[in-house]
Protein backbone atom coordinates (compact mmCIF):
# COMPACT_ATOMS: atom_id res chain seq x y z
CA UNK A 1 0.00 0.00 0.00
CA UNK A 2 1.48 3.56 -0.95
CA UNK A 3 0.84 6.48 0.83
CA UNK A 4 -0.12 9.97 -0.89
CA UNK A 5 0.90 13.43 0.47
CA UNK A 6 -1.31 16.31 -0.27
CA UNK A 7 1.04 19.66 0.23
CA UNK A 8 -0.75 23.14 0.15
CA UNK A 9 0.77 26.26 -2.16
CA UNK A 10 1.66 29.27 -0.11
CA UNK A 11 1.09 32.50 -2.57
CA UNK A 12 3.60 35.38 -1.90
CA UNK A 13 3.05 38.89 -2.56
CA UNK A 14 4.25 40.17 -5.72
CA UNK A 15 7.54 41.32 -6.32
CA UNK A 16 8.12 45.58 -5.62
CA UNK A 17 8.79 47.26 -8.79
CA UNK A 18 12.03 45.88 -10.26
CA UNK A 19 12.58 48.18 -13.27
CA UNK A 20 14.38 51.93 -12.37
CA UNK A 21 12.26 54.67 -12.74
CA UNK A 22 12.73 58.52 -12.99
CA UNK A 23 9.82 60.40 -11.89
CA UNK A 24 10.64 63.36 -13.05
CA UNK A 25 11.36 62.53 -16.74
CA UNK A 26 8.78 62.91 -19.44
CA UNK A 27 8.66 60.61 -23.17
CA UNK A 28 7.16 61.18 -25.98
CA UNK A 29 7.08 58.73 -28.39
CA UNK A 30 5.69 60.17 -31.88
CA UNK A 31 5.47 57.79 -34.75
CA UNK A 32 4.07 57.48 -38.40
CA UNK A 33 2.67 54.23 -39.66
CA UNK A 34 0.76 52.07 -41.97
CA UNK A 35 -2.78 52.77 -41.47
CA UNK A 36 -3.40 48.78 -40.40
CA UNK A 37 -5.99 47.68 -37.83
CA UNK A 38 -3.33 45.79 -36.03
CA UNK A 39 -0.83 49.05 -35.34
CA UNK A 40 -2.05 50.73 -32.30
CA UNK A 41 -2.34 46.82 -30.36
CA UNK A 42 1.63 46.55 -31.22
CA UNK A 43 2.81 50.24 -30.09
CA UNK A 44 0.19 49.91 -26.84
CA UNK A 45 1.68 46.42 -26.17
CA UNK A 46 5.52 47.54 -25.60
CA UNK A 47 3.58 49.75 -23.00
CA UNK A 48 1.69 47.81 -20.81
CA UNK A 49 4.28 44.78 -20.96
CA UNK A 50 6.40 46.86 -18.80
CA UNK A 51 3.24 48.09 -16.30
CA UNK A 52 3.29 51.38 -17.86
CA UNK A 53 -0.40 53.24 -18.89
CA UNK A 54 0.49 56.42 -20.82
CA UNK A 55 -0.04 59.85 -19.48
CA UNK A 56 -1.81 60.57 -23.06
CA UNK A 57 -2.14 58.78 -26.57
CA UNK A 58 -3.74 60.17 -29.68
CA UNK A 59 -4.21 58.65 -33.22
CA UNK A 60 -4.93 60.53 -35.96
CA UNK A 61 -5.64 59.23 -39.68
CA UNK A 62 -3.79 60.98 -42.26
CA UNK A 63 -4.93 59.44 -45.80
CA UNK A 64 -2.95 55.51 -46.09
CA UNK A 65 -0.98 56.73 -42.67
CA UNK A 66 -1.45 56.78 -39.30
CA UNK A 67 0.19 59.43 -36.57
CA UNK A 68 0.42 57.95 -33.30
CA UNK A 69 1.77 60.12 -30.53
CA UNK A 70 2.36 58.42 -26.95
CA UNK A 71 3.24 60.01 -23.63
CA UNK A 72 4.61 58.28 -20.48
CA UNK A 73 6.37 59.05 -17.33
CA UNK A 74 9.07 57.48 -14.88
CA UNK A 75 10.97 55.77 -18.07
CA UNK A 76 14.96 56.24 -17.51
CA UNK A 77 16.54 56.69 -20.77
CA UNK A 78 17.78 53.33 -21.28
CA UNK A 79 14.02 51.64 -21.46
CA UNK A 80 12.74 54.67 -23.22
CA UNK A 81 15.74 54.11 -26.00
CA UNK A 82 15.05 50.33 -26.19
CA UNK A 83 11.23 50.82 -26.48
CA UNK A 84 11.90 53.52 -29.24
CA UNK A 85 13.97 50.60 -31.05
CA UNK A 86 11.14 47.80 -30.40
CA UNK A 87 8.76 50.92 -32.25
CA UNK A 88 10.84 50.72 -35.12
CA UNK A 89 10.82 46.63 -35.36
CA UNK A 90 7.58 46.83 -35.76
CA UNK A 91 6.71 46.35 -39.90
CA UNK A 92 3.92 48.57 -40.27
CA UNK A 93 5.97 51.54 -38.26
CA UNK A 94 7.77 53.96 -40.86
CA UNK A 95 8.96 56.19 -38.60
CA UNK A 96 9.73 56.79 -34.66
CA UNK A 97 10.62 60.27 -32.67
CA UNK A 98 11.35 60.33 -29.73
CA UNK A 99 11.74 63.53 -27.24
CA UNK A 100 11.91 63.94 -23.15
CA UNK A 101 11.60 66.33 -21.15
CA UNK A 102 12.17 66.90 -16.95
CA UNK A 103 9.73 67.99 -15.11
CA UNK A 104 9.72 69.02 -11.16
CA UNK A 105 8.62 66.14 -9.14
CA UNK A 106 6.50 68.21 -7.11
CA UNK A 107 3.83 68.89 -10.06
CA UNK A 108 1.76 66.70 -11.45
CA UNK A 109 2.15 65.36 -14.88
CA UNK A 110 -1.31 66.49 -16.47
CA UNK A 111 -0.52 69.95 -15.18
CA UNK A 112 2.29 70.36 -17.63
Amino acid sequence: MSTVMLSTATLAAPAAESRPTDPNRLVRFALRADADPGTLPRVLELFAKRGLVPLSLSSRLLGDELAVEVETSGMVAAESNHVGNCLRQIPMVLTVTVTERTVPVDLPAAAE
